[in-house]
């Protein structure tokens, strides 16, 4: 039994949400072939590399997971919270690459 068999399909489709672009995800995929993406508050590593390895087609070496705070931020007097998200950094097997200008 493979790990994307140990979750139901429909479960690995909802697990990404969007990939982080920034300059430091951007560094951090040519440097050591990593992949930042946002996801579902309650995924779990083997969760995310089983749906990474579903929806691109590659093979998936370690995941790491940071859970981001919302920002502080004021409205006039009053001070609000934005809420937190989780974030996924993918390490990707030598040799393989994501490319997100041709779609998945």
């Amino acid at each position: 039994m493979t790990k994307t068999q140990q979750f139901s399909e429909e479960r690995l489709m909802q697990v990404l949400l969007a990939p982080v672009v920034s300059e430091k995800s951007t560094m951090m995929a040519d440097k050591h072939e990593q992949v930042a993406f946002k996801v579902v508050a309650d995924a779990t590593k083997p969760e995310i590399q089983a749906a990474v390895e579903l929806m691109f087609k590659v093979k998936v070496d370690a995941v790491q997971v940071v859970n981001v705070k919302g920002k502080q931020k004021r409205f006039g007097r009053t001070i609000g919270q934005r809420k937190g998200w989780k974030k996924a950094y993918v390490c990707l097997m030598p040799g393989q690459e994501i490319n997100f200008s041709t779609g998945a």
